[in-house]
């Protein structure tokens, strides 16, 4: 139970403030309108930050399918825990996307742009090119497994009370990095979960919610994770579990 309810919340507290960012910069007066790139990479990667330090002592803070099926995938991981993990995740992202609809209330149909109200639940690439899109997630997510271990080794001094807030960092850079072509998912419960919200919520003015791109911030991120764990095992081979007592 501290593992479902724990990975609900961090991913709940983790969607709201992700997504919560991209609001304040994209919907029509909102205090933070058009305040830019920078503000939505250090928006996540503090999200990030706070949603680990919150879940992690009850379930080690996971709040991403591609972590947890790429820990799984090196043995640190019971694959008979996984889908615990993913039910807490997936609900966690759609709770959150659903916060945030209510907290920005009034601002959605002050805003014309359908495509920007998608953007704020999910991602979508700067260029249409799946091949592209596609390896650019998996990237992306493999650096987040390499960065996630190694931060948290069980020989690095740093891996323990600041170890959540330099994974806030870790997304941060990739944010600023290798955001700019997909949005930088990484994260399927982060996409996929606030996706289906956009499509059921009554959100003003929204437009589709982009099916057909769906896939790539689910699969990749996963392809991506298990190449990241993998090839951080294949260098080190006392690596910690992550996972709470």
């Amino acid at each position: 139970m501290n593992v479902l309810v724990g990975e609900l919340i961090g991913t709940m507290i983790l969607v709201l403030l992700g997504d919560g960012v991209v609001a304040n910069v994209v919907l029509a007066k909102s205090k933070g309108h058009n305040s830019g790139w920078i503000v939505i990479t250090a928006g996540w990667g503090f999200a990030v930050a706070i949603a680990v330090y919150v879940s992690g002592w009850a379930s080690g803070g996971h709040i991403n399918p591609a972590v947890t099926v790429g820990l799984a995938s090196i043995g640190k991981l019971a694959w008979a825990e996984v889908p615990v993990y993913l039910g807490g995740q997936f609900l966690g992202g759609f709770l959150g996307a659903v916060l945030v609809w209510l907290a920005y209330l009034p601002h959605w149909a002050a805003t014309d742009d359908p495509s920007g109200k998608l953007g704020i639940f999910c991602t979508g690439p700067a260029i249409r090119h799946v091949p592209g899109n596609f390896i650019c997630e998996v990237i992306g997510t493999a650096v987040l497994l390499v960065g996630v271990l190694g931060i948290l080794h069980t020989n690095n001094e740093i891996g323990s009370g600041l170890g959540p807030y330099v994974i806030g960092i870790l997304v941060f850079s990739i944010g600023l990095s290798l955001g700019g072509a997909t949005g930088y998912a990484i994260n399927p419960a982060r996409d996929l979960a606030p996706r289906l919200a956009h499509a059921l919520l009554p959100i003003a003015g929204k437009g589709d919610s982009d099916w057909g791109y769906a896939w790539i911030p689910v699969v990749a991120p996963i392809v991506g994770a298990v190449a990241g764990a993998l090839a951080y095992q294949s260098l080190f081979a006392d690596l910690p579990a992550l996972v709470a007592p």
